[in-house]
């Protein structure tokens, strides 16, 4: 019916040619093929339909109802090929029905039947299945159990390990469970909860590593003077002992030392025996040699080291461990307050520098890194600085020698302890010089007070020797030598008093005391041989040289005392030579060295001698006074009493007692302490005629002084002290004589006549002086004027009186002019 519509509605088709018919055929042919196709797409091909040519559309639907023809009409002729074939299947298939109902029945029976009897073995196969699956779940378990015990395993070792503060191994064991065990059961809860506590752990851990590092610094800080004490003991044995063996090599018995592992020394003697070294006591023998890792538990160091090393954090660690060790050196470093009164504060001074650089070179040498040869190296130069100012300080304040002498055997085992470890230690035996120095100025400061003692003690006469023997102890103490005196009989005398046997050994033990600090200093027997004698130089001129001066010039010392320390200082003067030989066999320096010091005791022993020589000059110039001043005079007397004034014969005769003593002086000092005497009492006398407050005086009273000075003429000319030629002495009073002789002969004519001539009487006799004493005379205004009887019996001779007096004024104002 469709067909039947479609082909009533299209008209028939115009008649065409052949060929178009055929294209159009082929192209409508296309079309449709491309249209029945289900794998093309259709807008296209209908585009094509549409835009090809007019009434294309038209001829399309023509095409198309024929081909739906053509369709049906195949369709019907198959359907009616196949129609009896579908009536036969249909009848076929009703009869098929009855029996497959019948089968269907015999299947339900069956079915039911086998139901029936399988469902014990299904029961029987579910609880199979139930239990296969509980025996898959239990191996499941257990293989997940087999993973999950090793971490739980470590992670009970882990706490263990902390427990017991192994926190080295519990790093270790973290960083397993880390890497090997928590990854492999990282889905299980209970893991990630370790693996949340682990850096927690490792917090705590580097908290508890500081807090015991902490505590070893404090610790140390306590034992490093311990260690320091051990370290300088030791120290101090060994270089004992280098100096046992340094002696036995000098006389040939040189043994090999052998240091067992215990501690105590032995020696293999020249027959392979070992011995035990004697040189310490039994105890000291067999004492352990301690070493700072003895002393000091360094476990804290190590373990927090590796703990920080394991977390990555060791520049944090060795920057804190290097600021604190550096705050504890500035904390060493300071001294206490009175560390210079006591020894033992100097000891525990350097006990604790000792012990903490001690810690630091065994931490450079037991860790890799913690601390380096740079860091150890400028804490030792900071420290050194900081010790040589300490020292320079309060040694200054030391002014007991045995305390600097302590002190510089302390620089000494400080510095060779030191040294032994590497340290250099040449700035402080620098430092020792200074020290040395003030040992010195101790010593001359300690010796002064020796020395006052000595000449305060000294009774300042010769040593009374009464037997050979004591004779023998004086000369063991002091080299004496005088064969004179050997052989006089005893009991006798020697010339010089105690002191100088005193001085001379105290001398002695002060080249012992600076030889002292000498000892251990590392230097040659030349450089010891000049601190030596510069020392002694120093005590002889400065110290001795002082004592020496303060002592003459004490004013109870008198010329008796005087003169034994002429005679001291003769003999101590003598004896330098024998001090220079001293020096030259403690050190064997031959004093023939280029540059050996010679000693400067000769110039303070003449220096000495000089002050005392002169001070001689002024007591015996003072004593001379003391006698001027009990001269009394009755300057107007009318005639002389006809012997010497009472005065001066005391005098004259205290003069001749004390040149007496003067015999054991040099001969010079004798002579010129006479003439001083002399010239001295001369120049007294004649300031006394001169005096301007003496305003007259008589003829018998210059009669009178004329006595007294023939008196002084007789002195002089006794030669009171031998050696002077001639009436040399004599001169001393030339110029009173020439005076008094123009007054009492009365020759005033010869006077003027020959003044001025080198052949004159009267050549010594100044004319202001004989103007002034001639002036004193002529005063006639006064009762006892001497000229009264001149007046009286010859007015002549009042005028000659005025004429001299004219001329001698003439004479004073032409030498003015």
């Amino acid at each position: 019916m469709a067909s039947d519509r479609v082909h009533a509605a299209l008209p028939d088709p115009p008649s065409q040619s052949e060929e178009d018919n055929k294209e159009e055929e082929k192209a409508f042919g296309n079309i449709f093929a491309e249209l029945e196709s289900v794998d093309l797409p259709l807008g296209t091909t209908l585009r094509s339909i549409y835009d090809d040519q007019p009434n294309a559309h038209k001829r399309f639907m023509e095409k198309l109802d024929a081909r739906i023809r053509n369709h049906d009409r195949e369709i019907e002729k198959m359907c009616n090929f196949h129609h009896q074939g579908f009536v036969d299947a249909i009848t076929e298939l009703l009869k098929v029905r009855t029996d497959a109902e019948k089968l269907m029945g015999q299947v339900t029976d069956t079915n039911r039947r086998l139901q029936e009897a399988g469902r014990e073995v299904t029961a029987q196969t579910e609880e199979v299945i139930r239990c296969r699956i509980q025996q898959r779940n239990m191996a499941t378990t257990v293989e997940k159990l087999q993973l999950c015990i090793p971490v739980l395993e470590m992670y009970s070792k882990l706490k263990e390990q902390l427990e017991s503060k192994r926190y080295y191994a519990a790093l270790k064991t973290m960083e397993q469970l880390e890497k090997v065990y928590i990854p492999r059961v990282s889905q299980y809860r209970f893991c990630q909860i370790m693996a949340e506590n682990l850096p927690r752990l490792r917090e705590e851990i580097k908290e508890i590593s500081m807090s015991d590092l902490k505590d070893f610094l404090e610790s140390i800080r306590k034992h490093s003077d311990k260690v320091g004490e051990t370290a300088m003991r030791q120290a101090q044995q060994h270089r004992t002992f280098n100096s046992a063996v340094a002696k036995q090599a000098s006389l040939g018995h040189y043994t090999k030392p052998v240091y067992s592992l215990n501690g105590r020394t032995h020696t293999h003697t020249h027959n392979g025996l070992m011995m035990d070294d004697d040189t310490g006591d039994e105890e000291e023998a067999d004492e352990e040699i301690l070493t700072a890792q003895d002393l000091v538990d360094f476990s804290p160091v190590y373990r927090c080291l590796h703990i920080y090393t394991v977390l990555g954090d060791r520049e944090t660690f060795e920057s804190y461990y290097r600021k604190q060790r550096k705050k504890q050196a500035r904390l060493v470093l300071q001294p206490q307050a009175n560390m210079h009164e006591t020894v033992e504060g100097y000891r525990r001074y350097f006990n604790q520098i000792v012990g903490f650089f001690v810690v630091e070179d065994h931490i450079l040498h037991a860790t890799r890194g913690l601390v380096t040869r740079a860091f150890t190296d400028e804490l030792w130069n900071m420290a050194l600085s900081k010790i040589i100012a300490v020292l320079r300080t309060h040694s200054s304040y030391c002014d007991d020698p045995d305390l600097v002498l302590e002190l510089k055997n302390l620089i000494v085992i400080f510095a060779d302890t030191l040294q032994g470890y590497g340290f250099p230690v040449n700035r402080l035996f620098d430092l020792l010089f200074e020290v040395r120095d003030q040992y010195n100025e101790t010593l001359l400061k300690k010796w002064a007070l020796v020395f006052r003692e000595i000449f305060e003690l000294d009774n300042y006469s010769p040593i009374p020797v009464e037997t050979e023997e004591e004779y023998k102890l004086v000369v063991s103490r002091f080299p004496f030598h005088d064969a004179e005196i050997e052989k006089q009989d005893f009991p006798k005398k020697l010339p010089m008093s105690q002191s100088v046997p005193q001085i001379y050994t105290q001398v002695k033990e002060f080249i012992y005391a600076s030889l002292k600090f000498s000892e251990s200093l590392h230097r040659s027997s030349t450089e010891i041989d000049d601190m030596l004698r510069k020392s002694t130089n120093l005590l002889l001129t400065r110290t001795l040289s002082s004592c020496l001066q303060n002592l003459i010039k004490k004013p109870h010392i008198g010329l008796t005392e005087l003169v034994q320390i002429i005679i001291n200082t003769t003999h101590l003067e003598q004896a330098c030579r024998y001090l220079e030989e001293f020096i030259t066999n403690i050190t064997n320096v031959s004093p023939e060295t280029v540059h050996t010091t010679r000693l400067y005791g000769l110039s303070t022993f003449k220096d000495a001698r000089h002050a005392a020589e002169g001070e001689i000059y002024t007591k015996l110039n003072q004593k001379i006074d003391e006698f001027i001043q009990l001269a009394d005079y009755e300057w107007g007397m009318a005639e002389s009493d006809g012997r010497a004034s009472g005065y001066l014969m005391d005098l004259i005769n205290f003069l001749r007692s004390t040149f007496q003593v003067f015999t054991h002086l040099p001969g010079k000092v004798a002579q010129t302490a006479c003439m001083s005497a002399c010239k001295h009492l001369s120049t007294s006398l004649m300031q006394m005629l001169l005096d301007t407050e003496l305003k007259q005086i008589s003829m018998g009273a210059i009669q009178q002084f004329n006595l007294d000075v023939i008196q002084c003429e007789l002195f002089a000319s006794s030669e009171p002290v031998p050696g002077f030629q001639g009436d040399t002495l004599q001169l001393a009073f030339i110029d009173l004589r020439q005076l008094l002789d123009l007054f009492m002969v009365w020759d005033w004519s010869t006077y003027l006549a020959d003044y001025g001539q080198p052949t004159s009487k009267y050549l010594r006799v100044n004319p202001a002086t004989a103007l002034a004493l001639l002036e004193k005379m002529k005063d006639t205004s006064k009762k006892n004027n001497i000229f009264s009887q001149f007046r009286k019996n010859d007015r002549d001779k009042q005028k000659l009186i005025e004429t001299v007096v004219k001329q001698l004024r003439s004479l004073v104002n032409g030498m003015s002019s």
